[in-house]
């Protein structure tokens, strides 16, 4: 079953913010992850407007999304953005047969 997942990030220095940007996308790739959106148009609908980058990835299951998260190259990778580059908000979500709302 897929899983995806979800940031909401602030761009707070875009020179060192792109350093991790310019990463990621390999490292995803080595757990199975799909970029499906990132940093596109959009509209915040409801909510706060603090974020204005939003991300969606999906990879073939959520044990490979959280492998992902919790590896050593993405934590390397994080470096950039954690060290005030950056605010993020990320959630990992499986997909599936879809519940009522």
């Amino acid at each position: 079953m897929p899983a995806y997942w979800v940031a909401r990030s602030r761009i707070n220095d875009a020179v060192e913010y792109k350093k991790y940007t310019d990463l990621v996308p390999g490292i995803i790739g080595r757990y199975g992850g799909k970029v499906l959106a990132r940093g596109g148009r959009y509209r915040i609908m409801e909510g706060p407007d603090k974020f204005h980058r939003f991300i969606v990835i999906e990879f073939p299951s959520f044990e490979a999304a959280v492998a992902c998260f919790n590896s050593p190259a993405y934590a390397a990778a994080a470096v950039f953005r954690r060290n005030g580059a950056g605010e993020v908000e990320n959630v990992i979500v499986e997909g599936g047969e879809a519940t009522p709302i």
